[in-house]
Formats: structure tokens, sequence, C-alpha cells
């Protein structure tokens, strides 16, 4: 019994010190497929995935409807959450959606959200 247990405990060791291997999610030609859109691989939201992460060209573009932007989303701050008042917003920086924030359409907010 107790040699069974060094052994657990050998092994065991030997795993927490083996080197970190790539994620299948991460081969090679995921990367290829990422950087030819124009991406970059990131570990993103809470449970900090890796995902490819595509900019878009008109981030930040002032906007007051999702038909403005590139993505299709318009986006406002938590402050800017009063659907009686018109705003304007930004175009989503990314093809992640990750944080909290508005989403605007005809210049009106809708509900805020909290996507992590």
């Amino acid at each position: 019994m107790k040699n069974l247990l060094l052994a657990v405990l050998a092994l065991s060791l030997a795993a927490c010190a083996a080197p970190a291997q790539t994620p299948p999610a991460v081969a090679e030609n995921t990367l290829e497929a990422c950087a030819a859109r124009g991406g970059a691989l990131e570990r993103v939201g809470r449970a900090q995935t890796l995902q490819c992460v595509i900019p878009y060209a008109d981030a930040g573009k002032s906007c007051a409807d999702g038909s403005q932007c590139e993505a299709g989303r318009c986006i406002g701050g938590l402050e800017d959450a009063n659907p009686r008042e018109s705003v304007t917003g930004q175009c989503q920086p990314t093809n992640m959606a990750f944080g909290c924030y508005t989403t605007i359409t005809n210049g009106r907010t809708g509900a805020a959200i909290c996507v992590d």
C-alpha cells in the first residue's frame, strides 16, 4: 500500500513538472487561420479561453445604430442606459463582446448587459 501511494505521488509530481502543451484549439493551423483573418489569439473572458480576437476597422467610430458599424453592433456605456434620451455610442472594437455595455439601436439604448 505504501509503495502504491509513493507511485501515485511520484506520478502526480511528474505531471506537474511536465511542460505545458498547446491545447488542440491552438494548433498551428488555427494560429495561421486567425492571423489570416487579421486577428490574434488572446485569452478572453472570465474563463480566459483562447479565442481569435479580430479588431474591426471602424472600432470606436461614433454611431447611433448597429447598421452604421462593420460588426453590426453599436454600443454605449452603462451611463447611457436611459432609453428616453437620444444617445450616440461607438462601434464595437473587436469580435469579443466581453464587458458591461448597452446596445444602441436607432439612437436609443437597450438593456444594459455584462458578459464575462
